[in-house]
């Protein structure tokens, strides 16, 4: 790997992606919880200066390349005169905190050595010009166990698989790694973002929604970093990119596996340098933002067909994990109805109290053998849309969608019901691959909850996509696939 530029950085090399990004692999876990204890490695490097000018100045080494100097974009900004301006910097690896001198003026010494790399030792001490500092490394490997909670953020969960998630992130979320979220649509990607923010030191700072897929490609660059008045047409005024506007704070980057290859480079760069610079702008700023990413593909598949760039996924994905489809968690499902009944407006009298209090048994019944293709966001239209045709205080099975009523354990019809596919939703193709016959269904879901969504708020496509919780671009670009006019709705 080439040494960064220790005059610029932001000249470095994007073309290619790093040879030896592999020793990034498992740099704390790459996980998929299953029931049994997992272990993770929960990165606390620390530098404090025990000399010097800056003496009692200290940093967390809490992403995979802190830098050392007295340039203002350095992680550790020291004033010590005999100190260059990018001096050194450390390396995350899989084996351990790698320095590496930036060809300094006066050079680096580690336990009074001269060195050019070294993997550093616990409590080993740096001398730079005239400052003196002391690396410690409290690095903790954690068992992860089921948590004794059954919620974590608004995520609801009493499985094991969820309990073990939120283990996950009990232990995670007080720590800044970076993290990948994998899953099918609709299983709550963002939620998980936001409770590991919520639960962070960066709580009170800004979180950040970027959705990959729903921003032209022309303008995504743009959004993501900003650009200065001028630096295209339509550039009419100067604008912060997400990035400087989640400065402090934590950058959600929904669909990750949507951005191109061309901007791959550039967010690399951003996660490495910990900087950003806006489009048609001279000069970097500093960020210091942590980043929590999330994608319906499996981004391993996406870097052997070369799609996405192998380095930045090593460099994303320090903690990995995969948050099961709601099929293979039932004994949540009622949980979560009596959560979404409990905190949704539509489920409110003028005084505040519930409308709905209860489930029939014929019902839950019904949503136990459903299985749900569009995960929990389809539970929730589904709950709401039922409570719209409730007349008391409790959903019964005749108030589920047509789609729903055909259903039984094994797949086949209930007595008075639909056959399957009658109500909209097309019936199980077990003539074709899994995976074709998966994205059938989830095509008919969005379909389905699109229409709905559009005529309950008037085909306000603003209103939709406040309700949805989703961009109202992304509303614009399920139209444009499903070939739907909002005129025919």
């Amino acid at each position: 790997m080439q040494n960064p530029d220790p005059v610029d950085p932001d000249d470095k090399n994007d073309e290619k992606p790093e040879k030896h990004s592999r020793e990034y692999d498992e740099v704390t876990k790459v996980t998929y919880l299953d029931g049994k204890p997992k272990e993770i490695f929960i990165r606390k490097g620390k530098l404090e200066v025990v000399d010097g000018p800056d003496k009692n100045k200290a940093i967390a080494i809490d992403h995979n390349v802190v830098r050392v100097g007295s340039k203002e974009n350095n992680d550790l900004v020291l004033t010590d005169g005999t100190v260059s301006r990018h001096h050194f910097e450390i390396e995350q690896l899989k084996n351990g905190y790698l320095l590496r001198d930036l060809e300094s003026t006066n050079g680096t010494y580690v336990e009074g050595l001269k060195v050019r790399e070294v993997f550093l030792k616990p409590n080993s001490t740096i001398q730079i010009g005239d400052t003196a500092i002391r690396f410690y490394s409290a690095d903790e490997k954690v068992k992860i166990i089921p948590s004794k909670e059954e919620r974590f953020g608004d995520m609801i969960g009493r499985s094991t698989k969820m309990r073990e998630i939120f283990g996950l992130l009990e232990k995670i979320s007080p720590t800044d790694v970076t993290c990948v979220i994998m899953g099918e649509t609709g299983t709550g990607k963002e939620l998980v973002a936001k409770a590991i923010h919520y639960n962070s030191r960066r709580a009170k700072k800004p979180f950040i929604v970027f959705d990959c897929g729903s921003v032209p490609p022309t303008l995504i660059e743009s959004e993501l970093f900003g650009h200065e008045k001028g630096s295209f047409t339509g550039a009419v005024m100067s604008r912060p990119g997400v990035f400087e506007l989640a400065d402090g704070g934590t950058i959600f980057l929904d669909e990750l596996g949507e951005l191109g290859l061309d901007l791959q480079p550039k967010l690399l760069r951003v996660l490495e340098q910990r900087e950003t610079r806006r489009v048609g702008a001279n000069r970097s700023t500093k960020v210091d933002v942590r980043v929590i990413a999330a994608t319906n593909r499996d981004l391993k598949d996406e870097v052997k067909a070369g799609r996405f760039r192998e380095d930045l996924y090593f460099r994303l994905s320090v903690v990995s994990l995969t948050l099961p489809p709601l099929r293979e968690r039932k004994d949540d499902i009622v949980p979560i109805v009596k959560h979404i009944l409990g905190k949704s407006a539509f489920n409110k009298t003028k005084e505040g109290t519930q409308k709905i209090t209860s489930l029939s048994s014929d019902a839950e019944a019904m949503l136990q053998s459903y299985e749900w293709p569009g995960n929990v966001r389809e539970l929730h239209n589904v709950v709401e849309r039922a409570g719209s045709f409730c007349d008391g205080d409790t959903i019964f099975a005749k108030d589920m969608p047509d789609h729903m009523k055909g259903r039984t354990g094994g797949g086949g019809h209930s007595e008075g019901g639909h056959a399957p596919g009658e109500g909209g939703m097309p019936p199980v193709d077990s003539s074709l691959p899994f995976k074709d016959a998966k994205e059938k269904l989830l095509d008919a879901f969005e379909r389905e909850y699109l229409i709905d969504l559009l005529r309950r708020n008037d085909k306000n496509i603003s209103k939709a996509a406040k309700e949805a919780e989703i961009d109202r671009k992304s509303i614009s670009r399920l139209l444009k696939k499903h070939g739907i006019k909002l005129s025919e709705i």
